[in-house]
């Protein structure tokens, strides 16, 4: 054992009164450099900060700034339509409208996900069908989804969480063998990767997230991917207004074309074309302050890293592992403070299964009498999606990278912490059994 792993080793956890390892909190994730103050400027030099109108001419599709950032993803994520919208919630949205998402149609959603992933359905009256993830990738069990398709389902959103793709190609395959949509919400992982394919291109429609946390961000903003036609027209007309084009454009089905104003400024749109330029050594240093930590922490007992599937790439927007009381000895409650006390911010079980809010316990959301839960008899009890259950209430224990900056003393530091709580597990049995009294 080196000198510095007897120091903690005789040294008191924070939690006990001792020293914490890091005494300042971490450095904040921040992006936002010269080059995006130098795009805002020329921008607000120019005086249009808008270039939409909602009626159909040709600033219908937006000014110039959005139009390049738009073509700009396109070329990167290697897709036909890139349609920017001001947030990944108006996203999904969108996405939803432009299948054609209509009263009592079912969606099948994640219970482990930002809550705007299951809410979204309910703005056209769909009924979310929530389906159980994987105890490893944490994304959409596809065997569990296959046998959730009934005659009502009209798509199915599958969450690529944390960074991590969910089983796309297979996911599409079904959706095209039944019939129904596949929509990726990609909030979490610009980047990642199926068998080469980029996550957010394999649905019929894969929504970005561009809020300021995440990888790359312009403040708030979303962008939306389809290799369709259509769908592209109906995300347009969705984020702007729609229901002024159907007659110059002569669209006969209009479902859904009660347009919103979802629209992206030409302000936001300059920085995100200057956030574009960097998103690869972004999203890899990401990557890298990951490995470094499943590297080091791979050896703790009762702590499992992240995995990756084969053929695939992990951008992670957060560092989810997995910890195992029993051999620890330690509730993962009592682990958590420790390490926060040590300055590691880390939290516990990430998101409640959603089907757990209110508005699914109470089976009112939307409109009078439970609208739109008055069209289905579906009740949203516990239990229903157990492994989801489990990780939130038991084991999942998650570093969200995408909020702290690291340089590579505090990403040493931060697995120090670790080490040093990792190895005086038995003071915390102690603490844990005094505290349960």
């Amino acid at each position: 054992m080196g000198f510095k792993n007897l120091l903690f080793k005789n040294n008191n956890l924070a939690l006990l009164g001792g020293e914490p390892v890091i005494r300042k909190p971490l450095t904040p994730y921040r992006t936002i450099g010269f080059a995006e103050r130098k795009a805002i400027s020329k921008v607000m030099k120019g005086g249009n900060l808008s270039g939409f109108v909602g009626a159909w001419c040709d600033q219908f599709n937006g000014g110039p700034n959005v139009r390049k950032f738009e073509e700009s993803w396109s070329q990167i994520f290697k897709c036909k339509y890139s349609v920017s919208v001001n947030s990944n919630t108006s996203g999904l949205i969108a996405a939803l409208g432009a299948i054609g998402v209509s009263p009592g149609d079912e969606v099948i959603v994640p219970p482990m996900t930002m809550s705007a992933t299951v809410m979204a359905p309910l703005i056209y009256g769909g009924i979310p069908v929530f389906v159980d993830i994987e105890k490893d990738y944490f994304c959409l069990d596809i065997k569990k989804v296959e046998l959730a398709i009934t005659s009502k389902t009209k798509a199915i959103i599958a969450v690529n969480l944390f960074g991590h793709p969910a089983q796309l190609r297979l996911l599409r395959d079904l959706a095209d063998k039944k019939g129904i949509y596949l929509i990726e919400d990609a909030a979490q992982c610009p980047l990642a990767t199926e068998n080469n394919i980029f996550a957010g291109t394999v649905g019929h429609i894969g929504v970005f997230s561009l809020n300021y946390h995440k990888h790359i961000h312009t403040g708030e903003g979303g962008i939306c991917c389809t290799n369709d036609d259509d769908l592209a027209l109906r995300l347009r007309a969705i984020r702007n207004h729609g229901e002024n084009i159907t007659e110059s454009l002569k669209i006969d089905n209009i479902t859904n074309f009660v347009g919103f104003n979802f629209r992206m400024t030409e302000l936001s749109a300059s920085i995100g074309l200057e956030q574009l330029k960097k998103i690869n050594n972004f999203v890899s240093n990401r990557e890298n302050i990951a490995k470094k930590l499943s590297k080091e922490l791979s050896s703790f007992i009762g702590l499992k890293s992240p995995l990756v599937r084969d053929d695939c790439r992990h951008v992670y927007y957060v560092w989810a592992a997995k910890i195992n009381s029993k051999e620890t000895g330690v509730s993962r409650s009592v682990l958590t403070k420790a390490l926060k006390a040590e300055g590691v911010p880390v939290e516990e079980g990430y998101i409640k299964p959603l089907y757990l809010l209110p508005a699914f316990q109470r089976r009112i959301a939307i409109g009078r009498n439970g609208w739109p839960f008055n069209l289905t008899n579906r009740i949203y009890e516990k239990s229903l999606c157990p492994v989801a259950e489990e990780l939130y209430s038991k084991s999942l224990l998650e570093f969200c990278i995408c909020s702290y900056e690291l340089n590579s003393s505090q990403l040493s530091k931060v697995i120090d912490a670790f080490q040093k709580v990792f190895e005086n597990l038995n003071y915390l049995k102690d603490y844990d059994l005094r505290n349960c009294e």
